[in-house]
């Protein structure tokens, strides 16, 4: 009977840890969609920019596009908050600190800035110095909000404190797909225009664009002048970048928690069910033995 009651409790204990994960893993997918029409939406609204650049002021020098030598590079390496979202930050931390880029560069060249507590754990566990990190930053990101914590990395670049900003976040393919990616942000060029504009379009859009691409657009009227237009429009287009990968991070993140709770339910299925057959087993042998007994009984009074 001991044996019966104890699995009896082990049955009721993972069957309350499967609502659990049952309900996160519902929230994680209402969660997950949201984010997703979001980030899908701030693609277009950045390619937009990045077009606007690329045809009608990308010959323009800003602060924003100078070539430096000198200087350190500026790491900004984007994780979640919590965790329970599979292996996301565990591919995101390898992305950059197992990178040649990060262990070729020396130490004393090397600034970094964290965005998520995991990313900020991981640095702290490892002796590896941050010079900021925003945790807790809010899913409803407002854009005064996010203006605060850019001009925060911006601050490095107008000061000549580094000669080059790499963004590290997750790029959302699909609720099933995510990979972590590694970009320039500033300066701005060819290359790193291409960067953000060529690797993740599709084949159909890139046709369609390319004969676009190539135009230039010579009636553009520009106040007060050019080069304040070329400043400010690469000023808006980092804005963009960090909501754009800020969004991809939470529908990555949402998708991944998703998919680990519904794992983590099919795991509780499975073992509700080797509990259920092992009590069955448990119980019929219990009603044997007692039914012997019962004979055996009956024939010694006999």
């Amino acid at each position: 009977m001991a044996s019966l009651l104890e699995i009896k409790k082990k049955i009721s204990g993972v069957t309350n840890t499967r609502k659990i994960t049952k309900a996160m893993q519902l929230v994680a997918a209402s969660k997950m969609q949201q984010f997703q029409r979001k980030a899908l939406s701030s693609r277009g609204y950045v390619g937009d920019l990045l077009d606007v650049l690329q045809k009608n002021v990308g010959e323009n020098e800003s602060i924003y596009s100078e070539k430096r030598t000198e200087g350190p590079l500026l790491f900004v390496i984007y994780t979640s908050d919590k965790g329970l979202c599979g292996a996301l930050n565990t591919k995101l931390i390898n992305s950059l600190f197992r990178s040649n880029i990060w262990n070729e560069t020396p130490a004393e060249q090397r600034l970094l800035i964290t965005i998520g507590r995991k990313s900020t754990e991981f640095a702290k566990n490892n002796g590896i110095k941050v010079e900021k990190n925003f945790s807790g930053v809010p899913e409803k990101l407002t854009n005064f909000e996010a203006i605060t914590i850019v001009d925060q990395i911006l601050e490095y670049w107008r000061a000549e404190k580094c000669r080059e900003i790499i963004f590290v976040s997750p790029h959302y393919k699909n609720s099933f797909t995510n990979y972590p990616v590694r970009k320039t942000f500033l300066p701005f060029s060819d290359e790193m225009l291409a960067a953000h504009l060529g690797p993740h379009v599709d084949e159909d859009e890139a046709e369609a664009s390319e004969p676009m691409a190539k135009s230039k657009n010579g009636f553009m009227l520009y106040s007060p002048d050019q080069e304040q237009v070329t400043e400010r429009l690469h000023e808006l287009i980092v804005h963009a970048l960090f909501s754009q990968s800020f969004l991809e991070l939470k529908a990555a993140e949402y998708s991944s928690r998703m998919l680990a709770m519904k794992n983590a339910t099919d795991a509780a299925d499975n073992m509700i069910d080797d509990l259920t057959l092992t009590f069955n087993k448990a119980r019929q042998q219990s009603i044997t033995q007692e039914i012997a007994e019962l004979a055996g009984a009956s024939a010694a009074f006999e």
